[in-house]
């Protein structure tokens, strides 16, 4: 099952993806669960697909405006350096843990919204990656277990701000930035994608190929970054874990290539979907 966040005719509402529209699930059950984080923390997934069984789609995509997956998650914790091409060309010494940060929500767009490079920079880079959704509470999960407390997985888009990110050795001023990170277009729940580590992720910007990678070169894989954050934290339904992005990141490149105004960036994952993301600069 694919479920988005998604605005229309000025209301914000969640649905199922069915072919080329949605049905809108929000309608139907929003005085229990006004949005699909409060779905999945009554554990309500199951209720969404019933809901939407049988129900001619409300809306075409093309006519919707679509939010973030998870507008609102308790936490955004995103690996760094996690595959080790990317590793390689950022410069970067092999390590033990992962390189782990946070993202605010209010930084993320949703599909076909414009990513926006704010005026202080002119590194806007772009960053395509795999999220995970939790499904269930959990802390000190075993690796062994960790699977089981995923409840989707996303397209994600974590546009960085390069320059500023450097700043310092620490990543938060270039990561937060507003509409900086795209989110979508939809959650595909994990009982449709049995094995996470047989994706194939690509990023295109204008349609050329700039990353190409499959998940299982990820250096520290999802059970694990599941069982390390959920051991200094605890991890709440509707958090995000984003794994990370593969080499070829336009920073890297001889020369440089950075996102401009007109550009079109699209994360395409295999199984989950295609996340396009224009680029505006800010007014």
């Amino acid at each position: 099952m694919k479920v988005t966040s998604y605005r229309n005719s000025g209301r914000d509402t969640y649905g199922v993806v069915t072919g080329d529209g949605v049905c809108d699930v929000g309608k139907r059950l929003g005085q229990r669960f006004p949005d699909l984080k409060a779905v999945i923390v009554a554990g309500a997934l199951d209720e969404v697909a019933k809901a939407a069984t049988g129900q001619a789609p409300d809306a075409k995509l093309t006519d919707i405006t679509f939010l973030p997956v998870i507008g609102n998650p308790g936490k955004i914790l995103m690996a760094g350096v996690n595959y080790h091409a990317h590793r390689a060309e950022m410069g970067r010494n092999d390590s033990t843990h992962p390189t782990i940060f946070a993202r605010w929500p209010d930084s993320q767009v949703g599909h076909n919204q414009p990513m926006i490079r704010p005026r202080e920079s002119d590194k806007f880079d772009y960053e395509g990656e795999l999220a995970v959704v939790i499904g269930r509470r959990g802390h000190r999960i075993a690796k062994e277990r960790a699977l089981d407390y995923i409840c989707g997985y996303a397209c994600y888009n974590d546009g960085s701000i390069r320059d500023w990110q450097r700043h310092t050795s620490q990543w938060t001023p270039g990561k937060n930035w507003p509409g900086t990170g795209a989110f979508g277009p939809w959650m595909v729940t994990a009982d449709e994608i049995k094995d996470p580590t047989k994706l194939t992720l690509i990023t295109r910007l204008n349609g050329q190929e700039m990353q190409h990678a499959t998940t299982d070169l990820l250096i520290f894989d999802i059970p694990t970054l599941i069982n390390y954050c959920s051991t200094f934290v605890p991890l709440m339904p509707g958090d995000v874990i984003v794994t990370g992005t593969p080499g070829g990141v336009g920073f890297a490149r001889n020369p440089p290539v950075f996102m401009k105004a007109g550009d079109v960036v699209e994360v395409d994952i295999s199984s989950v979907g295609v996340l396009r993301s224009p680029i505006k600069a800010e007014d």
